[in-house]
């Protein structure tokens, strides 16, 4: 606005009115550049919206506007070209005041000015500083008495050059206090040009709580200025709100700028305070020292935390239980920390505390402040403050010998910690009187006790008891200064209880060697079993329990083992030269025992089997050049008992040496050939005298069958060789012919009968034959008498009558004539000789018709004489069914069920006769 302009009046609601800044600033003579104001200050509201205006600042270089550039130091606040300073982004000012560095430079001389921005946060209940020289600007209260006040529009730099002016005023903030009861609506202030003596002004108000959500909070009078509250203000809700007032002329064009107006809603003591849990729990170890941190509550207030209305404070109302003292914790006031107070927290006395907590407003003042409670339930935590102990300083329980996993004696202890609790768990061990380690004591998860268990087996006659000495302890470790109890240890006392023990064979298995072959009743060994029972007096005797060759026998006094038949290492029941056999020793305690061994008996080999010729059976040729046959040994012994062997012909008969030659191939192999030039295809049984290399040598006389045939040119037999060398002669050949010429010929016989006999089955006329045919075949039925009274009636009048005198001299009853109509009879069709699949169709499609147009083709319709049945029938009469419809019904259809029907259709469908 340049010099000369009108002065914008504001009219506040309070007696203590700003007042004008005096005087302009006097011209300078000469120009000087730089910054107005070397420190600019404006009141600000504790939230500032993005982009919004904060202040404007002036700056002249003396070559004018134009090139100069504006920089802060704060990312928050910049400077446009104008020189007005806007937020960046939305802020929350935390502190009374922000300063900052404003920076201006001309781009031609690369010269910089500074000046310092401060903004300072409004208070609603105390004043603010206007200005670097500190005077006052009070905050409109609303409930003061209407006062006007005139402000003096700023001075701005004329065409002559840079002048000092005066700062602009900073309009103080509008105090309204929430939850007034009006009347509505309630005055603010009153907003006035200097312009409206000139010409009539409009004034209105744009902004939140104006002209934007939420509508018509605060109204203006558009011709005389004031402005009011519509409705009760919650600060809760809002606690601020930025207006700007604006004025123009009748028509709408601006005749002052814009002034900020800013309305802060005065806190009252409205809301109680509310904690965040209605229940909190927390733990502290009993045993605690006073001052151990136990938990926080926390009370949040809405009302204003800066003031009284929302600072909480907070105290311990009751305790429960109050043991062993009704102070036991005690609450920070401000923070709600709660902390043990006093010592003496036992868990095993007292595990819970109840505490009721209590928040109030106003500082803490019961008489003006607002309050509210909560509940925090302490819990006292277990620690390990009690040893475990015993029930008793001893224990005694027993157990039989030779047996594992068995509890012999439980342990019984007394732990006050909580139970479950790694604080009340037990841990037993041994601390002596088991260096062998045959107990161990395991825990019962349930009940805590310690189960004696033994895991390894004792034996009563090496120890008869045993004495051991056990401790328990806990799985945590004690607290702090507890010591352990002298009855966490006790003495446990085991017996061992004598049982029959089985007898048992000191050497299990026993291997013996021996040859085979050894005479029956030879000793082998003596295979004697041990009894453990040393302090019973009992007598062991000795059983075979399995021998599969039957060989052994056993002494049942002694054990002595001797044959009971000669042992052959070349039998089925011996598995790599090892015969066994099991024993049993069984004494007769009570109950008695028995034990069981086995006897390993390895078979020397001796020579006692011959060797065997191999093969049995060969073919050659009848000409000695062309082939051979290649023998050979097998011996059931082993070596040394076996091979290199000895292949030769024996001299009888002579025929054999004659025939025959051997030539040696190797120690295990020969060959078997002819010594003649040709011999007469047949089967020949050739003698071999084989000898092995045993000690001393046995000899065997095998008879190889050797067939000698003729044989083409690749040395194989021929057919008719074979044959021959099968020793068949020329009439059993032809026998043999024969026979399979008149099997052949019965075989095409029957197939040649087969085929005629299908031939004649396609021939028939019929798919069946005639007798199976019961097409129009008479089925004559019995029949059922006369009505319910008549029971006494003539079984022979069922029977169908011979002829009609029979029938007509027959008593009253039931007659009845069935007589073939005379006529000629129709045609049925005749079945092809040779007949096509697709004509049986239409075959049995000309029967049927041929049939439904015969007359003479049963049934008959024939007459039926019935008697007087007699009365009372409990049937009804049937003359009293009707149609179960009125109109005609309509019996054209029985012109389609053939010639049986067309009387009838006549009669009802309402044909013609012919």
């Amino acid at each position: 606005m340049t010099a000369g302009s009108g002065v914008l009046l504001v009219l506040l609601s309070l007696s203590g009115a700003l007042r004008a800044h005096n005087g302009d600033l006097t011209a300078r003579e000469t120009c000087k550049a730089g910054f107005s104001e070397e420190d600019y200050t404006a009141l600000i509201s504790e939230n500032i919206l993005e982009g919004e205006k904060l202040l404007k600042v002036s700056f002249s270089s003396c070559l004018g506007t134009k090139g100069t550039q504006y920089e802060t130091n704060s990312v928050d606040f910049k400077v446009r070209a104008d020189g007005t300073v806007f937020a960046t982004r939305e802020l929350r000012i935390p502190s009374e005041q922000v300063a900052f560095t404003v920076t201006a430079w001309d781009g031609q001389t690369a010269k910089r000015w500074d000046a310092v921005v401060r903004l300072l946060v409004a208070q609603p209940s105390s004043a603010r500083p206007a200005h670097k020289k500190g005077k006052p600007s009070a905050g409109l209260d609303a409930s003061q008495p209407p006062n006007d006040t005139l402000l003096p529009w700023p001075q701005h730099q004329n065409a002559n050059g840079l002048r000092r002016q005066k700062r602009d005023w900073v309009i103080p903030p509008i105090n309204v206090p929430e939850n007034s009861r009006g009347p509505f609506p309630q005055q603010l202030v009153r907003i006035r040009s200097d312009k409206d003596n000139d010409i009539p002004i409009r004034y209105s108000i744009t902004g939140v709580g104006a002209d934007q959500p939420p509508m018509e909070v605060f109204s203006i009078d558009s011709m005389s200025g004031r402005m009011y509250v519509t409705r009760p203000m919650d600060r809760e809700d809002r606690a601020s709100y930025h207006l700007r007032a604006h004025a123009v002329d009748m028509n709408g064009n601006k005749v002052e700028n814009p002034i900020d107006l800013y309305i802060y809603v005065i806190d009252m003591n409205d809301n109680r305070p509310e904690f965040v849990n209605q229940v909190y729990n927390g733990s502290v170890d009993e045993g605690s020292k006073p001052g151990t941190y136990v938990m926080t509550v926390t009370a949040n207030d809405a009302d204003d935390s800066t003031t009284a209305n929302g600072m909480v404070r907070y105290r311990i109302v009751t305790q429960t239980p109050q043991s062993p003292s009704q102070n036991m914790f005690t609450i920070n006031s401000e923070t709600g920390d709660i902390v043990t107070v006093a010592a003496g927290l036992d868990r095993e006395k007292v595990q819970q505390y109840t505490v009721i907590v209590q928040a109030t407003d106003m500082e803490g003042n019961l008489n003006y402040g607002l309050s509210n409670t909560a509940t925090a339930i302490i819990s006292v935590t277990d620690v390990n403050d009690n040893p475990p102990e015993f029930t008793t300083s001893t224990y005694a329980g027993e157990v039989p010998e030779n047996q594992v996993e068995v509890v012999v004696a439980n342990l019984t202890v007394m732990d006050r910690d909580q139970p479950h609790s790694p604080n009340w768990n037990a841990f037993y061990r041994i601390i002596s009187g088991d260096p062998s380690g045959h107990f161990s004591i395991r825990t019962d998860p349930v009940t805590n006790e310690g189960m004696v268990t033994v895991v390894k087996a004792v034996d009563y006659e090496l120890n008869r008891a045993f004495m051991l000495t056990v401790m328990v302890s806990n799985q945590a470790p004690l607290a702090s200064g507890i010591q352990m109890s002298f009855q966490s240890t006790a003495g446990v006392t085991i017996s061992v209880v004598d049982i029959n023990e089985a007898p048992y064979f000191p050497s299990n298995h026993k291997l013996i060697r021996l040859e085979e072959g050894v005479p029956t009743g030879t000793v082998l060994t003596t295979f004697s079993a041990v009894d453990p029972d040393r302090f019973m007096q009992q007598a062991v005797r000795y059983s075979k329990l399995s021998d599969p060759a039957n060989w052994l026998h056993i002494n049942a006094t002694n054990g002595q083992i001797t044959t009971a038949a000669v042992l052959d290492r070349e039998s089925l029941y011996i598995k790599n030269n090892v015969y066994e056999a099991t024993f049993l020793a069984a004494d007769n305690g009570i109950p008695p025992a028995s034990g069981t061994g086995t006897l390993q008996i390895y078979l020397i080999d001796i020579n006692d089997n011959a060797p065997e010729l191999l093969p049995k059976e060969a073919q050659i040729c009848e000409k000695p050049s062309l082939n051979a046959i290649n023998i050979t040994a097998a011996d059931a012994d082993v070596d040394p008992n076996i091979g290199p062997y000895v292949f030769e012909l024996p001299f009888a008969p002579a025929a054999v040496r004659k025939n025959w030659t051997i030539t040696r191939l190797n120690g295990d192999y020969a060959q078997l050939s002819l010594r003649i030039l040709y011999l007469e295809a047949g089967m020949y049984d050739v003698p071999i005298i084989v000898t092995d290399s045993g000690n001393p040598p046995l000899s065997n006389t095998s008879v190889i069958k050797v067939k000698v045939c003729p044989c083409d040119e690749n040395g194989d037999c021929t057919t008719v060789g074979a044959v021959a060398a099968a020793g068949l002669g020329t009439s059993a050949i032809v026998a043999i012919l024969i026979c399979v010429v008149i099997l052949l010929t019965m075989v095409l016989l029957f197939v040649v009968w087969m085929k005629r006999r299908e031939k004649e089955r396609h021939t028939k006329q019929l798919l069946i034959d005639p007798e199976d045919d019961v097409r129009d075949n008479i089925l004559k039925y019995d029949e059922e008498g006369g009505g319910e009274e008549d029971q006494d009636y003539d079984l022979s009048q069922l029977q169908q009558p011979e002829s009609m005198e029979h029938v007509l001299s027959k008593a009253p009853g039931v007659r009845r004539v069935d007589e073939r109509p005379v006529g000629a009879e129709p045609q049925y069709p005749v079945r092809p000789v040779v007949p096509h699949p697709g004509d049986i169709g239409d075959f049995i499609t000309e029967g049927l018709r041929a049939a439904d147009n015969d007359p003479t083709a049963p049934p008959y319709d024939s007459l039926l004489v019935f008697d007087y049945e007699g009365s009372g029938s409990t049937a009804g009469s049937v003359s009293s069914l009707n149609s179960s419809s009125s109109e005609d019904q309509d019996y054209d259809y029985l012109n389609d069920w053939g010639p049986r029907f067309k009387k009838l259709a006549d009669m009802y469908g309402g044909g013609e006769e012919d």
